[in-house]
């Protein structure tokens, strides 16, 4: 897997929602999240600048949920319910686009992915902390 990719196209499940992204540092930003939104929706997340997303197809099926602060915005579409990526509530400039989206890339692609301590958020004063490491080891 070439972790120094830039830019990539993606899709939700149903192929609805298409989009391009350009991500800030390739796959290297991966990470997860303990929050009670993340730790249920356990997508791997990468970063891409806001205007490094372009939606190409399906913009009306995309949904938005907030909750708690409102101000992570995460976006999935209507119809299949598979999330594609949210507006960062730690860094609003940016998106956390989902791994799983992304044309020729699968999760269990990385060895291992930090998980961020999203319950003590550095955005309410805690600082960034590690949670811990999530690591995948196929089976034989």
């Amino acid at each position: 897997m070439d972790k120094d990719i830039e830019r990539m196209s993606g899709a939700c499940h149903c192929g609805r929602i298409r989009f391009s992204v350009t991500l800030t540092d390739g796959l290297h930003s991966a990470r997860r999240c303990t929050c009670s939104y993340c730790r249920m929706r356990g997508a791997i997340a990468v970063s891409a600048d806001l205007d490094g997303l372009t939606i190409d197809a399906g913009e009306d099926a995309l949904s938005v949920y907030r909750f708690n602060t409102m101000t992570a915005k995460h976006y999935f579409c209507a119809h299949c319910g598979i999330y594609t990526h949210h507006q960062r509530r730690s860094d609003s400039s940016q998106y956390g686009v989902n791994v799983a989206c992304l044309a020729g890339i699968s999760p269990f692609d990385f060895d291992e992915v930090p998980v961020n301590d999203g319950i003590n958020h550095p955005s309410d004063g805690e600082g960034p902390r590690l949670a811990g490491i999530l690591r995948f080891t196929p089976a034989g």
